[in-house]
Parts: C-alpha cells; structure tokens; sequence
C-alpha cells in the first residue's frame, strides 16, 4: 500500500514538472498568434455575448462557474478547475477530456502548440 502511494506521489511529481517544464519552454507571441483560433468564440470581457465564455479570470476559476453564459450540462457539473494540466488536456481533445460538452472545437494535438497557448492565456487572461 505504501509503495503503491510513493508511486502514485512520484508519478504526480513527474507529470507536473512534465507540464511546467513544457511552459518554461512555451513561446507567448507564438501562443498569442494560437490564440486567433480561440478568439472566433472567446474573448477576454466575461460580459461579452460571444459563442464561448469570456476567458478573463480562467486559471483558478470552476468549469462552468460564469453565470452569464450557459454551459452544457457535463462541463458545469465536472468539478473541474482550470489550471494549466486541465486546460492542457481539455484543449488537446475538448471531447476526450468531458465528454459530451458543447465545445465545437477538434483539439488542439501539439503539445508545444498548447504549451505556447496556454502561456499566452496565463498572461492575458489575469
């Protein structure tokens, strides 16, 4: 049981130098260039009537917490919190990651694509 943890623990450890290793590397201009795909349905005014759900405030905040956008179903009662790892999977495969949600979008499957955005997103949505 307690080897089992120490592995679960290192495994964790491991992937999350794995994704902050991938962001020290990330390229912002080149994840706001990225972004242009992203701006056709969000943008970064949560009060702006756009397809998707305004961006501003994303990391730290609950999946499906604005309350001027609907969301589907399976995004609000996820649980999810958005923070680099699970916006990283949910932008590589957005039906992978929830199943079912209502976000038209095929993924994004270049994991240094998604490193960039989400560095460009770290920064321009605070």
């Amino acid at each position: 049981m307690i080897m089992r943890n120490a592995n679960f623990v290192l495994a964790t450890v491991f992937l999350a130098l794995a994704s902050s290793s991938a962001l020290a590397q990330s390229d912002v201009s080149r994840g706001e260039q990225l972004y242009v795909e992203c701006a056709a349905c969000h943008s970064f005014d949560n009060d702006a009537e756009e397809l998707g759900p305004g961006l501003q405030g994303l990391f730290g905040r609950q999946a499906g917490a604005l309350e001027n956008y609907y969301y589907s179903p399976v995004l609000s009662d996820s649980g999810i919190v958005w923070d680099a790892d699970t916006l990283n999977a949910f932008i590589a495969d957005p039906q992978a990651a929830i199943p079912t949600n209502r976000m038209p979008y095929s993924g994004m499957p270049d994991a240094q694509d998604r490193a960039d955005l989400l560095e460009y997103l770290m920064r321009a949505s605070q």
